[in-house]
């Protein structure tokens, strides 16, 4: 059993790792910055509110915890730098007991068939660019840390990603988005929780982005 915490837990994706997480027998923290907009939680999962912009409000939850799951979003894209800035100070500090940090990563930056970031390709819509340059900035802060944090950064499809089925099948790949028969990459929220939770308990990608697809 690990002791996970659970950034952005009220969100689509959060809240389906805080329910993948608890379902296994993990200790989970449920992190948001309102307690009136989480819904029914799992038995046993504990609700605090907390900033993971918050050095001290970070270090108190970081201090206890196997996992740090950065599971937050926004269209300011300084949020995920100063999320990843905030959380990386917070485990240095703890040195050798501190957390690993697994973080919801965005499609933006895996590469197409012709090597090129979904993100630099034409026609990436508009309305989707503040997310997607704030993601594409926390990959570049964590690649940047080298050694110094334990993280991974899993992004999901650059289109198709949405709430659906659980299946618990999902394939991996490390850049490239993980098509299937029709060519297009896709993933439920809840099969993206199975990928992360997997991940956790059986680390794989260890300071590196991998992405994964049904």
């Amino acid at each position: 059993m690990s002791r996970i915490v659970v950034f952005g837990a009220a969100g689509k994706a959060g809240s389906r790792v805080v329910a993948e997480a608890a379902a296994r027998g993990h200790e989970v923290t449920a992190v948001v910055r309102d307690l009136s907009r989480v819904g029914k939680l799992p038995a046993d999962v504990r609700a605090v509110t907390g900033d993971v912009t918050d050095l001290d409000s970070v270090a108190g939850l970081a201090a206890n915890a196997d996992a740090l799951v950065l599971a937050v979003g926004g269209p300011e894209a300084g949020l995920y730098t100063d999320a990843v800035a905030t959380v990386a100070a917070a485990v240095r500090d703890l040195g050798a007991k501190g957390p690993r940090v697994v973080h919801m990563g965005g499609g933006a930056s895996l590469l197409n068939e012709d090597g090129v970031r979904f993100f630099d390709a034409p026609g990436f819509p508009e309305e989707y660019k503040p997310y997607a340059v704030g993601q594409i900035q926390a990959l570049d802060a964590y690649l940047r840390l080298g050694d110094e944090v334990t993280w991974t950064y899993l992004s999901p499809p650059p289109v198709h990603f949405a709430p659906g089925e659980r299946t618990g099948r999902y394939r991996a790949d490390l850049d490239h988005p993980v098509a299937g028969d029709d060519g297009q990459a896709r993933i439920s929220y809840e099969d993206y929780a199975v990928a992360l939770v997997d991940e956790i308990e059986n680390p794989r990608y260890l300071n590196r982005r991998f992405t994964v697809g049904n």
